[in-house]
C-alpha cells in the first residue's frame, strides 16, 4: 500500500469516536473501553491518516466470534497480526481509514501503546523530531511495505524514551504523596 503522509486533521478524533459508536454496536458489552492511539491521536504529528483504535475487552477469545460478521461489514480480519493476544480489524481496503486492534483488558501492549501516545502529547519536539523523521522515510520508501519496517528502531528507540518518563512521573508522583 502506498503511504499517504498528510498533516494532522481535527476530523481524526471525530473518526474515532464516530467508529468507536459504531463498534458499541456489534461488540456491546465485551468492550470495556476504546482508546485513540497512534500518530492520529498525537496533535500536530503528520501521519498516515489511518485512525489506530485499541478496544479493550474482558476476554479476547469472544472477539474471534465477530470475525464473519466484520468481514461481511468491509472489515479485513488479520487476527494477531504478529502480535500475540492482538485480534486486528482493518477498514478500508486500498484506501485504509481504520486499524481495530482488540486487546484482552490485561494485555501488557495497552500500557505501552498508551504510555507512547502520552509521552508524544506531552513532549512536542518529540513529536516535531518523529515527524521529520517519517517525512524522510515517506521521501525514500513509498510502500508500507518498506516504509514501516524502516521505523521499526526509531520507534522501539522512543518507545524505550517513553518508558522512562513514565517511569520519572511515577516515581515523582508517589514521592509527593
Amino acid at each position: 500500500m502506498k503511504v499517504r503522509l498528510t498533516e494532522f486533521s481535527e476530523n481524526w478524533g471525530q473518526m474515532f469516536q464516530n467508529e468507536a459508536q459504531f463498534l458499541k454496536t456489534i461488540f456491546e458489552n465485551d468492550i470495556i473501553k476504546f482508546e485513540h492511539f497512534g500518530s492520529t491521536a498525537v496533535r500536530g504529528m503528520k501521519a498516515k491518516p489511518v485512525i489506530d483504535m485499541m478496544c479493550i475487552v474482558k476476554d479476547i477469545e469472544k472477539v474471534d466470534k465477530f470475525n464473519e460478521k466484520m468481514a461481511n461489514l468491509g472489515y479485513d480480519v488479520a487476527g494477531e497480526w504478529g502480535i500475540t493476544g492482538r485480534r486486528l480489524f482493518r477498514k478500508g481496503g486500498e484506501n485504509r481509514t481504520h486499524h481495530i486492534h482488540f486487546y484482552q483488558f490485561d494485555n501488557q501492549q495497552i500500557e505501552r501503546h498508551l504510555i507512547f501516545r502520552d509521552y508524544l502529547r506531552s513532549n512536542p519536539e518529540e513529536v516535531a523530531r518523529y515527524t521529520r523523521f517519517k517525512e524522510e522515510l515517506a521521501e525514500n520508501f513509498h510502500d508500507t511495505s518498506e516504509y514501516s519496517p524502516a521505523k521499526k528502531t526509531f520507534v522501539k528507540e522512543m518507545e524505550q524514551q517513553a518508558l522512562l518518563w513514565f517511569a520519572e512521573r511515577q516515581e515523582k508522583l508517589n514521592f509527593e504523596k
